[in-house]
């Protein structure tokens, strides 16, 4: 059997929306969580690249994967949370933080 590093499972559950490339961005996001398709909207509107996750969506070892990869950068593993680059967290919706976060 085949092991997958956690970035690969992490990569494999990822939905992707094209865009104008400003980096990578990852939304973790909650199916249930308005806030969250608020972001998710708010980077649709601004064009850019990014990818997404509905963590409550996953299987349970997946869940558990990813909600230990969100509690890496957001220990309250609160939603949405927003990574940039893999260098800065945007917890909550924050459209300005998200701005500046990927230089627009």
């Amino acid at each position: 059997m085949l092991s997958r590093s956690v970035f690969e499972v992490e990569e494999f559950m990822m939905q992707h929306v094209a865009g104008q490339n400003q980096g990578k961005i990852t939304l973790y996001a909650l199916s249930t969580c308005g806030w969250c398709e608020r972001t998710k909207k708010f980077l649709d509107n601004l064009g850019v690249e990014y990818s997404y996750v509905y963590v409550d969506l996953l299987q349970s070892d997946q869940r558990q994967s990813m909600v230990n990869e969100v509690r890496r950068w957001n220990p309250r593993c609160s939603f949405p949370t927003v990574v940039i680059n893999d260098e800065v967290c945007v917890v909550g919706y924050n459209e300005q933080k998200i701005k500046k976060a990927i230089g627009i």
